[in-house]
Parts: C-alpha cells; structure tokens; sequence
C-alpha cells in the first residue's frame, strides 16, 4: 500500500469569502481528503474571508498590491515559500497574476470561474459582472468551470465544468 499524498493548500481571496468557506466546509466534512488549507492570502486587508479563516483556525496573511506589482507577487511567493505551498485556489481573488508568477506554479493554481468557460470569461469578467453579462445576453445555461490558471486570465486547461439552467 502506498502513502497518501498530502498537500498543503493556499487560498487567495479578496472579499467575503463565501468559496473560502465552502472549502473549509468540505475540509471539515472530510470532502478534502489528501490535503488542507494551511494558509489564506488576501491583497484587501478588509477582505470578511479573513476572519472566516481565523476561525477556522487557518494562518492568515494581507499583502497589498499598494502599483509595484513584481514586489506584490514577491511576497506571496515568500509568503507560500514560508508555508511549504503544494497547491493555490483562487477564491474571489481579484487580481491578475503575471506570466512569471503563473509559470512558476504551473498546474497548481486553480480558480473557479462563474460561467462555462469559453463564454462570458476572461478580463473584466469576474463576480457579478459575469452573472449580469449571461443574464443581459439571455442565455438559458449558464454554470461554472474549474480550471488551472496560466497567464491568460480564464484561459488555462478547463478541470472541470457543470451547468445550470437560468431559472
């Protein structure tokens, strides 16, 4: 029999954090079962998906993007670097990250987008403004995809995809 793979997992936020705790739900529930959050990462100080982390008990740390975007991404990496990181999921991050960034964690960042990707995705097209493009173009299906993230916002390897009927 061979050892489980276990991985220590970040997530990267900007708001609320009502995907941050749909993951800690399923951490808790035993959903995840080869890894756990060991760290949140978010660029808002502000960000409700902090205190949600807290408690949860889940190390928590701000790093402001304040323009100097290489700087801003330094300190995550230092940030991940310090927590060991294996694997990132972006929950409600609202920034784009660079090509330098992305190859260096190649496969291992993943995001969740509000639609079927290839359709309503890509820059400019995150939260609400999604929803509200699908709803304004009349679509009847709509859903979700998960993906890797590269250096083309929406545009990495499609994991998964599950739609849903617009009621």
């Amino acid at each position: 029999m061979s050892a489980s793979v276990f991985v220590r997992i970040a997530v990267f936020v900007s708001g609320g954090g009502t995907n941050l705790q749909a993951l800690i739900d399923a951490q808790n529930s035993g959903i995840i079962k080869s890894g756990e959050i060991t760290l949140v990462v978010s660029n808002k100080p502000d960000a409700y998906a902090l205190e949600r982390a807290k408690k949860a008990g889940i190390k928590t740390t701000v790093i402001e993007k304040n323009g100097d975007a290489s700087r801003f991404e330094s300190d995550i990496i230092k940030a991940l670097e310090e927590n060991k990181t294996d694997i990132i999921v972006l929950a409600g991050f609202m920034c784009i990250l660079s090509e330098a960034f992305t190859s260096k964690y190649e496969n291992r960042i993943l995001n969740v987008h509000p639609s079927l990707i290839p359709s309503f995705c890509g820059e400019g097209f995150y939260g609400l403004r999604v929803h509200k493009a699908a709803l304004d173009y009349g679509v009847k299906v709509t859903g979700a995809t998960v993906h890797f993230v590269n250096e083309i916002p929406d545009g990495g390897k499609i994991i998964l995809q599950k739609a849903v009927n617009v009621l």
